[in-house]
């Protein structure tokens, strides 16, 4: 009598879990990703306007832990719209939230490294960015890109090939088009040919002071000196 009693509930139990919305593991849909990141950049766009003719930061969380961005560049009005765990797919999907809606002198990107920890081909995630591009082309013109290379962590390093291999395509795109500046930060962020552990936080992933100093030069040096197309919007 317990036993078909308890055999009953468990087929009581199963039908209701049956009856319940079925959705993979982890799975969310894409209007709900990011969705309160992407709603407080509203807030501080209607509580404080993103000034005109500004360079724009948009990435993953890279840049959204930039916490001294506009310390490390005076003078010039920034915007930082990073959101954490971004992919490139995340930015073109949000794009005109995090860049269209702004009328920036340049853009500074940082995504891809979400990509291929998810498990992208780096061939398919400079895809992303050439979908980028092209988006940005359509509503920015020839407002110039500048892209930072995927970095060099303790926590990701067994990617580091496919780093490599994504960094490199981005680079000959640039070589190629006149709106997009390569900026390499991973040069400098190893020590023989090892990631330096002493530039990122805890979670050997995220960096530390010392690691945005090394971003500060290399993107400060980029902005001020590289050869690119000039936004229309700012002469």
């Amino acid at each position: 009598m317990i036993l078909s009693r308890m055999i009953r509930t468990i087929r009581l139990v199963g039908l209701a879990l049956a009856a319940l919305p079925c959705s993979p593991v982890g799975a969310q849909s894409e209007s709900a990703r990011f969705g309160d990141e992407i709603h407080v950049f509203s807030i501080e766009d209607e509580v404080r306007p993103a000034p005109s003719c500004a360079t724009l930061f948009v990435g993953s969380s890279s840049i959204r832990f930039w916490f001294g961005i506009d310390r490390d560049f005076p003078g010039r009005p920034i915007i930082r719209r990073g959101f954490g765990g971004a992919t490139i797919a995340d930015i073109n999907y949000r794009f005109d939230a995090v860049v269209g809606r702004y009328r920036p002198r340049q853009i500074v990107f940082y995504a891809g490294e979400n990509d291929l920890d998810a498990g992208m081909t780096p061939e398919a995630a400079a895809a992303q960015f050439d979908a980028f591009m092209h988006r940005k082309r359509e509503v920015h013109g020839a407002t110039p890109v500048f892209f930072i290379t995927a970095k060099p962590s303790p926590a990701r390093w067994q990617q580091f090939a496919a780093q490599s291999d994504f960094n490199r395509r981005i680079e000959a795109m640039a070589a190629r088009e006149d709106d997009l500046v390569f900026i390499d930060i991973a040069a400098p962020m190893l020590d023989q040919g090892e990631p330096r552990a002493d530039l990122y936080i805890s979670d050997r992933l995220h960096m530390n002071h010392k690691g945005y100093a090394i971003w500060k030069n290399r993107v400060g040096a980029a902005l001020r000196g590289a050869k690119a197309s000039k936004s229309p919007y700012c002469r």
